[in-house]
């Protein structure tokens, strides 16, 4: 009731006022039955604008430090994430971890929607970074299509550490749903995992335009707080106005034949690189 509620009558008319989103291949998604909306992770505000573009509620899998919150702030992020269809996601491994996939299949195989980011946390730069091979063990558990969502411009309305969101037009595309059908039976095996979610990744690259990179995005995140942490003593002699420099990244990367400027134009993007990018390893 409560979700319905904000969508339709508080959320829903104040993004589509203010952001005035763009949406194509929305008849991608399913009437009914179970599917997962894998998309990419830039801001936020991912999960209040897709779902508000959806005709069916989605049920996303969120980090659980979004629902121990302490104080009032807390509190009400919790309150509003249970409220809002939301699940909380362990991303600390092993048995934790294993029981919020559990809880993903109890919705699947229900026949809902779930939304999943398989970069597993935001982007730090508004690049693609590699997946993490859960979303491949649920759509293969589950026996579900994945449809590819590639969120476009919302990590320049609210970026890391921005508490109000920029004023600004963003868009979304729903990609053709991925049959892995080939595989079912087969979840448990690495290579299989790893083959499944460089699919889905591919697909995410090729929609958004956005630049891969083959490395976990929560490495590079805890990478650049060290540097930002080593930094800090040195900021008091180099001056007000000095700027640590930023190392290089040396994973490598992999781009598509169209640019964020393609994919933002309401028309149809270009056709991208036949050939996906290498499968990274089966970790």
């Amino acid at each position: 009731m409560f979700y319905w509620f904000m969508k339709t009558f508080v959320l829903g008319p104040v993004v589509k006022l203010l952001f005035r989103p763009w949406v194509k291949g929305l008849d991608n998604v399913p009437a009914e039955g179970g599917a997962i909306l894998a998309s990419n992770h830039l801001s936020f505000s991912d999960s209040i604008f897709m779902p508000l573009m959806v005709p069916r509620p989605v049920v996303f899998l969120a980090k659980s430090e979004y629902f121990t919150g302490t104080g009032i702030k807390g509190k009400l992020t919790a309150a509003f994430f249970r409220l809002t269809n939301q699940l909380p996601m362990d991303r600390s491994g092993g048995a934790a971890s294993a029981q919020s996939l559990n809880a993903g299949m109890d919705v699947l195989r229900n026949g809902s929607l779930m939304g999943i980011y398989p970069e597993g946390t935001r982007s730090p730069d508004a690049r693609l970074y590699r997946g993490k091979v859960g979303v491949a063990r649920l759509a293969l558990q589950a026996r579900v299509p994945v449809i590819p969502v590639a969120m476009i411009g919302t990590d320049k309305v609210q970026p890391i550490g921005k508490r109000v969101p920029n004023i600004r037009r963003i868009g979304m595309i729903f990609g053709e749903p991925l049959d892995f059908s080939r595989y079912y039976g087969m979840e448990d095996d690495r290579l299989v995992q790893r083959s499944v979610t460089d699919e889905i990744m591919y697909e995410l690259m090729r929609l958004s335009g956005q630049e891969y990179v083959d490395e976990y995005a929560a490495v590079v995140k805890l990478r650049l707080a060290g540097k930002a942490q080593e930094a800090t003593p040195d900021k008091a002699s180099a001056g007000p106005g000095a700027v640590p420099e930023a190392a290089p990244d040396t994973a490598p990367v992999i781009t598509p034949d169209i640019t964020p400027d393609d994919v933002q134009n309401p028309g149809a993007p270009t056709a991208a690189a036949e050939d996906g990018p290498e499968a990274p390893g089966t970790a």
